[in-house]
């Protein structure tokens, strides 16, 4: 399948190399290593890591002794995903996985719904995730908040743009994101409620919601307390705590859904 190439560009500058490394993402990153630490069947289970990007997530699972399987469309992750130790990487498409079925213990989406705008497209990805695992196991999606880009352009004063301003209240009302920066952002933004339906048309239950970041994405002395050790598990705590009141999953920038085959 062919990939939009402006975000086969985007992901072409390098990005993900550090973007859950750097600043307020990385309470993306804890927040979705906490979830998964408890959802995930135990170690050595075999984790299909599907659009795992350079392999943050796929390196930390393969040290915590997954056997631990990327695919990704962009041949720049794949090549250093595969240099990571005890992870396996490979190009493929979310939409037609090159494994077979029942071959994983879990499977990850962490990314590919991200950049599906059909939602024809978006259930077959989770059709595909579903036949890779094994029956019991789970299936794991990441979606953005239909409502992150508002409150990304304010934070980040993107919103003083008259003509990123309207491409953002547009997407609140499609979920199609189109940063106007040149070699910005272009992608499909999730209401919380919406992934329901998609699960369902896949053959998955009735997923499991967790709100990654809460409303402290938007604090601005965040970046203060993921220096700090102690304040940085105060943060992750009282997150956890809030991650799956219905009234505050759409705050989240990240939300994870997460069924069993």
């Amino acid at each position: 399948m062919i990939m939009d190439p402006e975000v086969l560009g985007y992901y072409e500058q390098g990005g993900e190399r550090t973007r859950l490394r750097q600043g307020r993402n990385r309470l993306e990153y804890w927040r979705t290593r906490d979830v998964l630490r408890r959802v995930l069947p135990p170690a050595p289970a075999r984790v299909l890591d599907v659009g795992g990007g350079t392999g943050a997530h796929a390196e930390w699972l393969a040290a915590d002794g997954y056997e631990v399987e990327l695919i990704d469309p962009v041949p720049l992750h794949v090549r250093e995903a595969a240099a990571l130790p005890g992870v396996s990487a490979r190009l493929g498409d979310a939409r037609d996985l090159p494994v077979p079925s029942g071959g994983a213990d879990a499977a990850l989406l962490l990314g590919p719904l991200y950049h599906l705008p059909e939602r024809a497209d978006r259930v077959r990805a989770l059709t595909e995730a579903r036949r890779a695992v094994r029956p019991g196991g789970p299936v794991v999606a990441a979606v953005i908040s239909r409502f992150a880009a508002v409150h990304d352009g304010i934070y980040r004063g993107f919103h003083l743009d008259e003509e990123q301003r309207a491409a953002d209240y547009r997407g609140l009302e499609t979920g199609v994101m189109v940063s106007c920066r040149p070699g910005g952002f272009r992608g499909y933004f999730h209401d919380p409620e919406e992934i329901l339906g998609e699960f369902a048309d896949a053959g998955l239950p009735r997923p499991d919601r967790y709100g990654l970041e809460g409303a402290f994405w938007l604090y601005g002395d965040v970046d203060d307390w993921l220096d700090d050790e102690e304040r940085r598990e105060l943060l992750l705590d009282a997150a956890r705590r809030m991650e799956s009141e219905p009234s505050l999953l759409g705050v989240s920038g990240h939300l994870l859904a997460v069924a069993t085959a």
